[in-house]
């Protein structure tokens, strides 16, 4: 259980009970189904690019052999949700590794490693991840370390998998440009601006605002990626710094895994309102698989939960057990509801509607979620989605750009914005004392 990461979906997960593993709903096969047929074709053309998997997350947390990337064979049927089969039926042609690390200092992932390290920071941990990651990439032949766009679509041609890094939460970087660049160096193309905890200078979705989006100093991290060529991802973050972000950028925003408020009332979707300026900038929003994200039964049964959960403690008080048994009650006679790939389906053409077909994409966060959708249970379940999407009149070429071929279209244009920007200007010295000054909030 990844309590750092999945208190950002439910507090179902606090009860073991309440968790719910959806059982995969045989597919009709292509000949039976014509709309599966139309997505394998449309998928053969052009595979799944997704913005989102947390593989290397879940291999450091595997409670039997933690950490050990040779332990967790992918070629085998892999414990969670991602493995190099499951992947080819999924017709996965490329996938941006989440290089996720908790945003929360207080997080047992952080704990010393010895007198000399007694206060950890972030950097270690996402370095750690880094190599997890990379050496996933390294060990499996089929996957393939893929820096650019074109190295990305020359994998595919080769039916590899390209493999690309995604570092989720700026609290990585420490305040420093430096840091920054050197997780470039070391493979990351995209970065997350905030996880769940705001920063000294931008705002999460899920914390307090305290800088009206972006500081001086965030402006400046906005600036520097666009100069290296590293996606900003608007995922996590506040509305504020959505639009701040917007404000500032050069070069197409993804939303690596994010959903449309519009639909579901949730913090981390994304309004209307930024998803209107998204053509403009020419990025891209990957729809996820999250269940609370799509679907508003599971949003008000959280919300529900949230509530009993809170009124059970206050009428028990220093009396868990008779808190847990209340809800645990509750539970058995309200059973949680299931998300449906038609939730994902509404999602993907809320974003389509507002934003544009040319601006929708796919972050499943497979292998950081612990409840699924149902028939969207792993990564070889992308072609049911895309035979509902087909079945409710989307063509073949719409189904294309969906699945990989806008998040390229922004890939390649963050890297011509970058080329430019390095013609015009050298890296950044900027530090958040020189352009936040004195008065900056303290770190969470």
């Amino acid at each position: 259980m990844r309590t750092s990461r999945t208190t950002r979906f439910t507090l179902s997960a606090s009860f073991g009970a309440l968790l719910i593993v959806a059982a995969s709903v045989p597919a009709q096969s292509p000949a039976a189904d014509p709309n599966m047929a139309r997505a394998l074709r449309a998928l053969t053309v052009q595979p799944v690019i997704d913005g989102h998997n947390d593989l290397p997350w879940r291999i450091r947390e595997d409670t039997v052999h933690p950490m050990d990337v040779e332990a967790y064979d992918l070629r085998k049927r892999a414990p969670g949700m991602t493995d190099l089969a499951r992947l080819k039926r999924g017709h996965v042609g490329a996938q941006f590794w989440s290089i996720y690390i908790p945003g929360e200092r207080n997080d047992k992932t952080y704990r010393a490693k010895g007198e000399v390290a007694s206060t950890p920071g972030y950097a270690r941990v996402q370095l750690e991840q880094i190599d997890i990651a990379r050496r996933v990439v390294a060990r499996y032949p089929e996957l393939q370390w893929t820096l650019t766009a074109d190295a990305v679509t020359a994998s595919i041609a080769r039916g590899k998998i390209g493999s690309l890094l995604g570092l989720e939460g700026g609290h990585a970087i420490e305040n420093s440009l430096n840091t920054l660049r050197t997780y470039y160096e070391l493979g990351a193309r995209y970065m997350t601006l905030t996880h769940n905890v705001t920063l000294d200078w931008a705002d999460a979705a899920l914390d307090s605002a305290k800088h009206h989006g972006l500081t001086p100093f965030g402006r400046e991290v906005v600036r520097e990626m666009n100069r290296l060529g590293m996606l900003v991802d608007l995922s996590h973050v506040s509305p504020g710094t959505m639009s701040a972000a917007l404000d500032v950028t050069a070069a197409p925003v993804i939303f690596s895994h994010s959903a449309a408020r519009a639909l579901v009332d949730h913090p981390r979707n994304v309004p209307d309102s930024i998803l209107a300026r998204v053509p403009k900038n020419g990025g891209v929003v990957m729809v996820p698989f999250v269940t609370v994200f799509v679907s508003k039964a599971v949003k008000a049964d959280d919300d529900q939960l949230q509530a009993l959960t809170a009124a059970a403690a206050q009428r028990h008080p220093g009396d868990t057990a008779a808190a847990r048994g209340e809800v645990a009650a509750w539970r058995a006679a309200h059973p949680r509801p299931k998300a449906t790939i038609a939730d994902v389906a509404d999602a993907i053409e809320h974003v389509r509607q507002v934003a544009g077909i040319d601006h929708v994409g796919i972050g499943s966060d497979f292998d950081g979620i612990d409840e699924n959708v149902v028939g969207l249970e792993d990564v070889s379940t992308y072609p049911a989605l895309f035979a509902e999407l087909a079945r409710r009149g989307w063509s073949d070429a719409d189904l294309r750009k969906l699945s990989g071929g806008n998040v390229l279209r922004v890939l390649r244009a963050a890297e011509q914005v970058a080329a430019r920007l390095k013609r015009e200007r050298p890296a950044s010295t900027a530090t958040i004392e020189q352009l936040d000054g004195p008065g900056r909030p303290p770190t969470p």
